[in-house]
């Protein structure tokens, strides 16, 4: 059968998938959770589940494409953000199936995950996701915080707009101050970076900010260190994703 996957690529797969390569960290544990018989090979930055014993094929930006082939894998996984172009075409002009997702919005990892298992696996949509459709339509908390959301430092880098992280931060009452800007990621001075918010959300990847490495560029501002993990996979962790990182600003303001 021919499937569309999220770019309206065209996906032909003989069968549901019994191999599959995952080469973005939030699929493979979405993959590995509700089906780990059909994973075979992931990459080195798929850390979850903590237990994954797959073959690994490097990392997101170059991975070992002809290894891929070699395995000979029903259907691979690539994001349209986290993977490179260059690598998807290599593979299929090998002839391997391919399915890339694009999630920019909470709904659309949300539909993304659905149709990954329902269209492209072939299987149901696992009760993971049903729980994290429930949990995430609760509306923000009111008031707003303003707020910023470094992902990199030297140069500093910040969610911006049009992001999947941006719109969850957005369910849990922040309003990111540079949404405004044209870029996605948007780099920023030092001043710039600490104008115009009350607090600053630190994530622990990509860039692994720390008690000793980040919050001494806000001097006088609340910090929150939270989990990279929740704020910004789409996978299983979106069912406890807004109660972990509520709970991780809750103890900024009560410390």
């Amino acid at each position: 059968m021919t499937v569309s996957d999220d770019l309206g690529a065209a996906v032909a797969l003989a069968e549901p998938p019994r191999r599959v390569v995952s080469l973005v960290p939030s699929l493979t544990e979405a993959v590995a959770v509700t089906c780990p018989e059909l994973l075979v090979a992931a990459t080195e930055w798929c850390t979850h589940p903590a237990d994954l014993a797959v073959e690994r094929v490097r990392g997101t930006k170059n991975p070992d494409v002809r290894r891929i082939i070699e395995l000979a894998p029903d259907l691979v996984l690539c994001n349209m953000e986290e993977n490179r172009r260059i690598d998807v075409d290599r593979l299929r002009e090998a002839g391997i199936p391919v399915w890339v997702t694009r999630i920019e919005t909470v709904d659309e990892a949300l539909a993304s995950l659905t149709r990954l298992f329902t269209v492209a696996i072939g299987t149901a949509s696992p009760p993971w996701l049903a729980e994290a459709e429930s949990v995430l339509a609760s509306p923000p908390p009111t008031p707003p915080r303003n707020a910023v959301i470094p992902i990199w430092r030297n140069p500093w880098m910040v969610v911006g707009r049009n992001t999947f992280t941006g719109d969850l931060a957005r369910r849990l009452g922040l309003n990111l101050v540079h949404a405004d800007r044209p870029h996605r990621y948007p780099r920023l001075t030092e001043a710039e970076l600490t104008t115009g918010i009350d607090l600053a959300v630190l994530p622990d990847e990509p860039y692994v900010f720390t008690k000793a490495d980040g919050p001494e560029a806000f001097p006088g501002i609340p910090v929150a260190l939270v989990e990279g993990r929740s704020l910004t996979w789409y996978g299983p962790s979106l069912a406890t994703a807004r109660q972990t990182l509520t709970r991780q600003l809750a103890a900024t303001f009560l410390a």
